[in-house]
């Protein structure tokens, strides 16, 4: 990835106004060049086309984005690890781990937990990480366990997701909370009989949010 010429055109199209509500609306935690998705996914695209034709993952290039300063970047750090995800390996977790827990919130984790959970459909062994994730003490990492089984439909490892959800019940944390809910609401659209059951077994220790998510999608 030519990351330094991708910068520049970065820069050439940033808005300053823009750059303020973008700012505002993730809590005044990170600073951008205002530029909108799809002009980002724009600007991105001959560089993506090139990436993805090389044998190789670019974690130089990786690490420098995510260092820079601009929210902007971390978002497209987090499109090239999806557009690579073929070419992934385990031995690449702990360097995804990093960025998991570098300049954390929501938006970066949404995007990280997609690809831990390509890495875990391809390579099963890493459940036993997942269930070690949901107990860490960063929220961002349990997180991502709980959400990494998004979009498997009927490939859902239910064992392991009742496993990883029990491990967060009771939590007063809003992200962790508001994540088992996303789970079980996209679960619900391929086995609703099973969130059901789910939802009514632990009703006691889910948190109302969680239950309110969960149930959205359920008759």
């Amino acid at each position: 990835m030519k990351g330094k010429i991708l910068l520049e055109d970065l820069k050439k199209n940033k808005d300053a106004d823009h750059a303020v509500h973008m700012k505002r609306y993730m809590r005044d935690q990170f600073d951008f060049l205002g530029i909108p998705a799809t002009k980002r996914r724009e600007l991105v695209r001959p560089y993506f086309k090139v990436a993805k034709k090389e044998a190789f993952v670019d974690w130089d290039f990786l690490n420098t984005y995510w260092e820079l300063p601009f929210r902007e970047c971390q978002y497209i750090a987090s499109d090239y690890l999806l557009l690579k995800q073929n070419q992934l390996v385990p031995s690449d977790v702990g360097k995804i781990k990093i960025l998991a827990l570098t300049k954390p919130w929501w938006d970066t984790i949404d995007s990280l937990d997609k690809v831990i959970g390509g890495l875990a459909t391809k390579y099963p062994e890493l459940n036993q990480m997942l269930l070690e994730w949901s107990v860490d003490e960063s929220i961002w990492l349990r997180r991502i366990a709980i959400n990494h089984q998004r979009h498997r439909k009927d490939r859902m490892d239910t064992a392991l997701l009742e496993e990883i959800i029990k491990n967060n019940l009771g939590s007063s944390e809003f992200f962790i909370n508001k994540a088992i809910g996303w789970i079980l609401r996209d679960y619900s659209k391929t086995n609703p009989e099973w969130v059901s059951i789910f939802i009514d077994h632990y009703k006691d220790q889910l948190h109302p949010l969680s239950i309110r998510e969960g149930s959205k999608y359920l008759n």
